[in-house]
């Protein structure tokens, strides 16, 4: 485990966080971002993906150690693209420039860094070279100097090959001055799309939410040695320092209101954030050229592909209804390996839940019972937010939408196939409002 004052940790606990890439200063975010010599090369990495969207083993790899924001010269032809998206989706050029690219092979990337960095640029180009022209010009094929590179670059990592949490937020930032705060007004991304200060507001925002869960992420081994041991008051004070991280999470995700303008979001930025599975728009999913004859589907990127909530679902022992939990758990097949057996770890330790409910202990019981309010609060803000920048937005798209009579261009024309889903694929507000109710049903009562 990395370094850490904190001596009340019990030693050679089950879930020590560096086995699975999880850092102690900054938690599932990747550290600056993830970066390293995790392993020499790309046929070197584990956690690798079989056939098309299944799963082969985890093996953890050492935390990375340096900072990386640039692929080596080979790569030059993706970073280019990736540097100009912006400008070459709003002025229809992405697709022409990705056809002129070379198909270039991944192998000489080197350690997890490069590889999660290749990961993050893919992801970026792809989502520019499907979406840019709106949800009326989809495209059925991705083509095979793109696809076959980004292929392998997922199964290497056990990710995807479509845009996920874990690039678009996890390893999406950098650090303006490195020796300062991570702070707002010191942080930026690394790769871009049409959206400008707002998208950038809304993955830094989303990052600061990340970092708020910290101090409830190192809670967790504490919480867990603490209820195997029938220790009452570690567990009390690992259970209030995962309550002060929800709550401070909450507080991360209000600052949404002042760096994410709504109309931007749902007309400009939301489509890229869109997959190819349960989206009306690419009912047939996606042809990844040199990969595989069948189109393929993938969920979009989506706020349940965080790991933070859960770890915190398993750990409270939260149990949600059965159309939900099958959608979060086919979430965390878009998380990193490490991460997502971080989680299963969990659940399958002894839930503090036992501990609190068998001690009688009014105290604990009270902490316990905080955890689960704030989570539940958390999630209730989560459906705050959601009815502003995709409810009100779709009523005010729609509106424009009947003046123009589809007149304008398809960049920056809102779109209308998920106006009731997440880019997850969910039925949003049944699914948010459902979570958000089992969670509360999980209070223990006196």
């Amino acid at each position: 485990m990395e370094g850490s004052a904190d001596t009340e940790e019990p030693p050679l606990l089950p879930l020590a966080l560096s086995r699975f890439h999880i850092s102690e200063e900054f938690g599932f975010l990747l550290p600056n971002p993830l970066v390293g010599a995790g392993c020499a090369s790309l046929s070197a990495c584990t956690g690798k993906r079989g056939a098309a969207g299944s799963l082969g083993t985890f093996t953890a790899l050492p935390l990375p150690l340096s900072t990386k924001t640039e692929l080596p010269a080979p790569y030059s032809p993706w970073m280019d693209i990736a540097h100009e998206l912006p400008q070459l989706i709003t002025s229809h050029q992405l697709r022409s420039r990705v056809h002129q690219m070379p198909q270039l092979s991944p192998q000489q990337l080197r350690g997890r860094e490069e590889l999660h960095l290749a990961h993050l640029v893919l992801s970026f180009i792809t989502m520019g070279y499907v979406w840019q022209e709106g949800e009326e010009g989809t495209v059925q094929v991705l083509p095979r100097n793109l696809a076959v590179p980004f292929w392998e670059v997922s199964q290497a990592l056990g990710l995807p090959p479509i845009l996920s949490h874990a690039d678009f937020v996890l390893a999406n930032w950098r650090r303006k001055d490195p020796s300062g705060p991570l702070e707002m007004e010191n942080l930026d991304t690394i790769i871009t799309l049409p959206g400008g200060d707002s998208l950038r507001g809304f993955i830094l925002v989303t990052v600061l939410v990340e970092k708020a869960a910290v101090p409830g992420i190192k809670a967790i081994p504490r919480a867990l040695g603490a209820t195997v041991q029938g220790d009452e008051e570690s567990l009390h004070r690992a259970l209030e320092e995962l309550a002060g991280a929800i709550e401070a999470m909450r507080e991360a995700l209000r600052r949404m209101h002042d760096y994410v303008d709504p109309e931007v979001f749902y007309s400009v930025i939301r489509i890229f954030l869109s997959g190819w599975k349960d989206n009306p728009a690419m009912a047939h999913g996606l042809v990844y050229e040199g990969v595989s004859a069948e189109a393929l589907a993938f969920s979009g990127g989506s706020a349940a592909q965080s790991t933070v909530l859960h770890a915190f679902d398993e750990l409270l022992g939260i149990c949600h209804r059965q159309d939900c939990a099958a959608f979060l758990l086919r979430m965390r097949e878009y998380m990193p390996p490490a991460h997502r057996a971080f989680v299963e770890q969990i659940r399958g330790a002894l839930s503090p839940r036992h501990l609190v409910l068998s001690s009688g202990n009014a105290r604990l019981r009270n902490a316990f019972n905080r955890c689960v309010s704030a989570l539940a609060e958390l999630r209730s803000y989560h459906i705050t937010i959601v009815t502003k920048y995709i409810t009100v937005a779709a009523s005010k798209a729609k509106a424009r939408r009947a003046e123009l009579n589809g007149a304008g261009p398809a960049v920056g024309k809102a779109p209308s196939a998920l106006e009731d889903k997440g880019t997850g694929g969910s039925h949003i507000f049944s699914f948010l409002k459902s979570i958000r109710d089992t969670t509360r049903e999980g209070m223990i009562r006196a």
